[in-house]
């Protein structure tokens, strides 16, 4: 009784790189010959004439065989098989990039499938935070969960960020500098006028954080991901009022809203600072230097320095140099 080794045809490189046996038979004879006409190349492999011409075709279009007039001669195998390996590595990266696009689609359909499940039973988990502190280290041990996990808040009133600064701001930004949080925050324009919070401001950036400003935020919230949410006790309510007493919520539907929410306010919202070479000529015109004077000090032209001027307005949402002067010093830029 005899047995078969193998259910599958064995294949060669060449068929492995995506010729098929015509192909691969006929480049392997080319290979001996290095030109042929038509007539030579379908009597040496043995296969009608019009086999080989479509053959030879594709090996024309895979740049291994150059054809001029009648003849066709043979490229050296290692610029013709580099390019064919070259060509199946972009196919394979190509592949590669669309499963982690379906992978990644397959998350945020899960999400969506949770979303409507929580929707059709009714039920929501909701966690009462009592205080500040319970809150704040609640989101540092999501985020330890799934690092890196974004964090986006907004912010209404002084006092609030002042503690969230004070008390918080530290381990948050040690957290992003980490690489355990990805960080972003909206928050009332009145609210920057806190020691705590311009002691903090700087190491935004420093961490690659998002601080912007609006000149009223609705309410404090925040989402963590796509899986949690905070919302305080009273909808538009300042969180002092409440004792810094919340709900943390795990439902992808509120966590979608809150953060479509957010992004609308981000949207709308400007940088707390500016690019360093337009904040240099705001101070400097701040203490009476003209353009020639500051552009000495700078060590650029008048031109330049008129340009950041112009980039500076523009910021700031301003029509002379006087708003923009007006309302840098009201962002405590100056």
């Amino acid at each position: 009784m005899s047995t078969t080794r193998n259910a599958h045809p064995q294949t060669g490189p060449l068929e492995g790189l995506g010729l098929s046996p015509c192909q691969a038979a006929l480049y392997t004879a080319m290979l001996r010959l290095h030109r042929a006409t038509l007539t030579e190349l379908a009597e040496v492999v043995g296969r009608p004439a019009e086999d080989v011409l479509d053959a030879l075709d594709g090996l024309v279009r895979l740049g291994a065989v150059d054809r001029r007039r009648e003849e066709f001669s043979v490229r050296h195998p290692a610029a013709a098989i580099g390019r064919l390996v070259a060509e199946r590595l972009d196919r394979m990266a190509r592949e590669t990039r669309q499963i982690d696009e379906v992978l990644a689609a397959a998350g945020r359909l899960a999400h969506h499938y949770d979303a409507g499940r929580d929707w059709r039973s009714g039920r929501f988990s909701v966690e009462p935070m009592s205080g500040a502190d319970e809150l704040c280290e609640s989101v540092i041990g999501l985020a330890l969960q799934a690092p890196p996990a974004e964090l986006v808040m907004a912010v209404p009133d002084r006092r609030t960020m002042a503690r969230f600064a004070d008390g918080y701001g530290g381990q948050w930004l040690q957290a992003a500098a980490d690489g355990i949080l990805r960080l972003r925050l909206v928050v009332a324009l009145d609210a920057l006028s806190s020691p705590a919070v311009r002691e903090v401001r700087g190491r935004f950036s420093a961490v690659g954080a998002g601080l912007r400003t609006l000149d009223a935020v609705p309410s404090w919230f925040f989402a963590l991901g796509d899986g949690a949410a905070g919302l305080p006790a009273e909808w538009g309510v300042p969180l002092p009022e409440h004792s810094y007493n919340c709900y943390l919520v795990h439902a992808p539907v509120a966590v979608g809203a809150l953060r479509a929410l957010f992004e609308e306010l981000w949207a709308r919202a400007a940088p707390i600072s500016p690019h360093n070479n337009v904040l240099q000529v705001l101070r400097l015109a701040a203490h009476g230097l003209s353009d020639d004077a500051v552009a000495r000090h700078l060590g650029v032209s008048v031109r330049t320095v008129r340009a950041r001027f112009a980039e500076a307005m523009s910021e700031l949402g301003a029509q002379s140099r006087f708003q923009a002067g007006v309302e840098a010093a009201r962002r405590g830029w100056l």
